[in-house]
């Protein structure tokens, strides 16, 4: 010690933060794990969205597993070709074949086909409702049409419509999930862009009571069965249920004779409201 107080406290601060400032060098030495410069590259490329529609938690994950070869360019649903390209030429991998997702809804009953038990006057949310005696509507499987899952889709892509339903315009979605976690009858699931033949209904009731509630229910006529190829279409819970894995024999023809329309091909009307709404938002 020098005897000079201010002097020696310098010195035994400067003594201190020398002796840390070592062992934090060497504990970096230790434990330092390289990473691989390109995710940076990579995640620069990505949309920076964070979306989940590739299952990763985020772009950076996608980065990492892109690099890493679990992953294709292609997984990204949100990248177009020029950018999937971009990605893929930087890494020296091929893109793969994108395989969109979009969500689906699966019910088609609105104000002017689904019958009500009461009149809801509450907190305008489907979860609200949901919560209050099912929202006041008789079939308890159906869209409340409060517009959650419009709310919670940040990219614009569901648009609620005059039969208070809300539309999926494909175009824009990427299979996010938000909808698919912000309603509360969970109509929403992602499907393959594939996959157009949809029931849009989940009321388990069967025959007339299931209609009494909705006009456009699934009422287990089994009409879409006979219309169908063998095991696509078959009857669980008193509603007909797709099997996917022989998607490629789905057909419009298993829709032609649904008496309610609960069944759909969604290149139909639907399809056609949804590329009329995205026209409006381009323009």
């Amino acid at each position: 010690m020098t005897g000079n107080p201010i002097l020696d406290s310098a010195l035994v601060l400067g003594g201190v933060g020398l002796f840390f400032g070592f062992l934090i060098a060497m504990a970096n030495k230790k434990f330092y794990v390289w990473e691989d410069p390109r995710i940076s590259e990579v995640e620069e490329l990505l949309p920076n969205s964070n979306c989940g529609a590739c299952g990763q938690p985020g772009c950076r994950a996608f980065a990492e597993a892109v690099v890493g070869g679990k992953e294709q360019p292609s997984g990204c649903t949100v990248m177009g070709e020029e950018d999937l390209a971009d990605v893929a030429s930087y890494l020296g991998v091929d893109a793969g074949e994108a395989n969109k997702r979009v969500a689906r809804l699966l019910c088609a009953g609105g104000k002017n086909e689904a019958a009500r038990n009461s009149d809801y006057a509450g907190l305008e949310t489907c979860k609200a409702a949901a919560s209050v005696a099912g929202g006041g509507k008789a079939c308890n499987w159906g869209c409340l049409g409060l517009a959650d899952c419009e709310d919670a889709c940040l990219l614009d892509a569901i648009y609620m419509n005059d039969d208070l339903l809300p539309v999926v315009i494909p175009e824009l979605c990427t299979a996010c999930n938000d909808c698919v976690v912000a309603c509360p009858k969970d109509l929403f699931e992602l499907m393959p862009i594939e996959q157009k033949l949809i029931v849009q209904c989940k009321n388990l009731l069967k025959g007339d009571a299931a209609e009494d509630l909705c006009s456009v229910a699934c009422n287990t006529c089994n009409r879409c069965v006979a219309d169908s190829e063998p095991g696509v279409i078959e009857i669980i819970d008193n509603l007909a249920v797709i099997n996917y894995e022989k998607n490629e024999l789905t057909s419009p023809k298993a829709i032609e004779r649904c008496p309610t329309e609960a069944i759909v091909w969604v290149e139909g009307q639907q399809f056609k409201e949804s590329l009329i709404e995205l026209e409006k938002k381009v323009v």
